[in-house]
């Protein structure tokens, strides 16, 4: 396989726009989290509200992780490019694999946070019929 100066380049507008859509939704999380806070507070013996801040709190932590590996996969990006620039065509190679593995992981991540997200409706779901009967 032949690899070239923009081979890693042509990575960069994926990964920033992924970047910038776990970061939204980290703040979509960060408000949620807020919010439950305060309801906690108001009622700490609800039950519902337990369920959801243990969901809440794992899916922060893929969130984190999700970013962390995104962004280590640019860093490599950045490094394989200057590598290439300095005519290590091997190291370049190896350096953007390591980089393709690891967007994969965050974007498997991203699918397992999804998953997760859907358990929490879903309890949300059950608490409202729940309540109509």
């Amino acid at each position: 396989m032949e690899i070239t100066l923009t081979t890693p380049a042509l990575l960069f507008p994926a990964i920033s726009l992924l970047l910038l859509a776990y970061t939204n939704r980290f703040l979509a999380l960060s408000a949620l989290v807020r919010e439950l806070y305060a309801r906690h507070k108001a009622d700490p013996k609800n039950h519902l509200l337990r369920g959801q801040i243990e969901n809440l709190r794992y899916r922060v932590i893929l969130i984190r992780n999700m970013q962390a590996f995104g962004t280590c996969s640019l860093l490599l990006c950045v490094v394989c490019m200057f590598v290439l620039f300095a005519g290590w065509v091997m190291l370049g190679k190896v350096i953007f694999g390591v980089s393709l593995v690891l967007m994969i992981v965050s974007l498997s991540m991203s699918v397992r946070e999804i998953q997760v997200s859907v358990n929490a409706l879903k309890l949300q779901l059950s608490d409202m019929e729940h309540d109509e009967t």
